[in-house]
This record gives structure tokens, C-alpha cells and sequence, in this order.
């Protein structure tokens, strides 16, 4: 899943694209390089980020997503916490919501997404992004936030939305401290018994450089693709990523590998 921020903020591209056509030659190039799927996002959710007006996010994702629709067969996602939006995207061409929130921000989130017909995204996140990251505390962080999926499931299931169509994610980095990030990726395993499949963002966050050395988002390529591969061996198996081309690279090889010790 290659990553779109049509933002001015977003903590590793923001600012990036000027404009719809910019946003989407960017796009397409990520499926060039091997993105089966686009999230395409036009609010910032990183630590410290201000909400922005419903119209302003429509105004940003959606000739995005229509100009992408006629110009590949890649999966499209739209990364929002607002039903409206994820309505207006799916309209627009969206067969993902992928949902920070896990469809709690708005109290009319669960009954849109039972009526759209697009597979949902449920990330888990503690508190909201302006505060998220001031003192992220947890007495057990994997069994906090497997509870916290496996409650969202139900309530998805009571709407109606069957887990065929969701998908979840532990939510790296969104209230979380280094230790948390890493007692998730480590216990990816835990998340499979959910029956959904495990999406993994842990894309230049920086836990990565609070493991090594401090610099900027796009300095942390290394760590990104050891966080990838963790992930994939603990079965994660959709990764939202900035860099495409170098990840599935390093899936590709990682599956060989497993591969050959499978037919030595």
C-alpha cells in the first residue's frame, strides 16, 4: 500500500504535490514500482496535527482519486476518519476506508460504512492526533490493543459489515512510545487469531530513530524495511509504505528465502 498525502503537513511528505496531477504522476509511480494499493490521505494525522474542515478534504482527495480511477487498476484507499469523505471517495472511485479511528470519531461512521461497499481498514490509535504522542501509558499494550480490534469487529459485525470486508491494523506510532511500537510488531502473531487480515504502518515513524540515530522521515529507510520484514514473518501481510519499490524488493527476496528453507 503506497502512500499519497495530499496534505501540507504530513509528518514525512507534506507539502509535496502542488496539485491534483502532481499527486496523482506520484501515484502512478508508485504502482510502477510494485504498490498493489494507494491510501490517499488530504488530512495529517501525525502527532501534534490540527484537524481540518470536511470541504477542505474533499477539496484534496477527491480529483485524486477520480484522476487515479481512470488511470490504473491499483486498489485506492481513502485514509480519513470523516463518513462524508469516505462517502465522496467511494463515490469518486475508493474501494478502501482506511480509518485511523477504527469508525469512532463520528457516531454515524459504523452505519456508513455498512452501507458502502468497500473493504474498512480499523487502526487502532490512543487518543487524537494533537495529543497522541504527549504520555502514550498502557499496563499491557498488545492485550489493550488486541482488545480494542476484536471489540471494533464486533461492532462491525452487529452493523453488518462482515469480516471478510475488514482489515485491521495495531496503529504504530499513533500513541504509542518506542517500547509500544516494538511489543506490537514483536506479538504480530497475537492479531492474526482476529480472523482479519493485519495491516502494518510503521513506514519512516519515528521510533525508528529513537533506536538510532535522529534525522528526517525519509532518513529512515533502513529501519522501515526491518520493521516490514518483522512484520511479514509475524503474518502481516498488507504494508502501508512510502518506499515501494525498496520494500518489495526486500519482501521479494524474504519470500525466496522462506521458500528455499521450505524445498531445500
Amino acid at each position: 500500500m503506497g502512500v499519497v498525502n495530499v496534505t501540507p503537513d504530513s509528518f514525512s511528505d507534506g507539502g509535496r504535490f502542488d496539485g491534483p496531477q502532481a499527486a496523482i504522476k506520484y501515484g502512478l509511480r508508485l504502482v510502477e514500482d510494485g504498490a498493489d494499493s494507494l491510501d490517499i490521505g488530504g488530512e495529517s494525522t501525525r502527532p501534534g496535527a490540527e484537524a481540518v474542515s470536511i470541504e477542505e478534504e474533499l477539496h484534496r482527495v477527491t480529483p485524486v482519486i477520480e484522476g487515479l480511477t481512470s488511470k490504473t487498476q491499483a486498489a485506492l484507499s481513502i485514509d480519513t476518519r470523516k463518513p462524508e469523505v469516505a462517502r465522496a471517495a467511494v463515490a469518486a472511485g475508493a474501494s478502501i476506508w482506511n480509518d485511523v479511528s477504527a469508525l469512532t470519531l463520528d457516531g454515524a461512521s459504523v452505519a456508513t460504512a455498512a452501507e458502502l461497499d468497500c473493504d474498512i481498514v480499523l487502526m487502532h490509535a490512543q487518543g487524537e492526533p494533537r495529543t497522541m504522542q504527549h504520555d502514550p501509558s498502557y499496563t499491557d499494550v498488545v492485550h489493550e490493543v488486541l482488545g480494542f480490534l476484536a471489540a471494533r469487529i464486533e461492532v462491525c459485525a452487529a452493523a453488518g459489515i462482515g469480516r471478510a470486508r475488514l482489515i485491521i491494523d495495531p496503529g504504530i506510532g499513533f500513541g504509542k512510545s518506542a517500547d509500544h511500537n516494538l511489543a506490537l510488531i514483536a506479538n504480530l502473531e497475537q492479531f492474526q487469531r482476529l480472523g482479519c487480515p493485519v495491516l502494518l504502518g510503521a513506514s519512516r515513524k519515528r521510533f525508528i530513530s529513537a533506536l538510532d540515530r535522529d534525522g528526517s522521515a525519509d532518513q529512515r529507510l533502513g529501519g522501515s524495511l526491518a520493521a516490514v520484514l518483522a512484520g511479514y514473518a509475524r503474518g502481516a501481510r498488507i504494508f502501508r509504505v512510502h518506499d515501494v519499490a525498496e520494500t518489495r524488493q526486500a519482501l521479494k527476496i524474504a519470500q525466496a528465502i522462506a521458500a528455499a528453507m521450505e524445498n531445500p
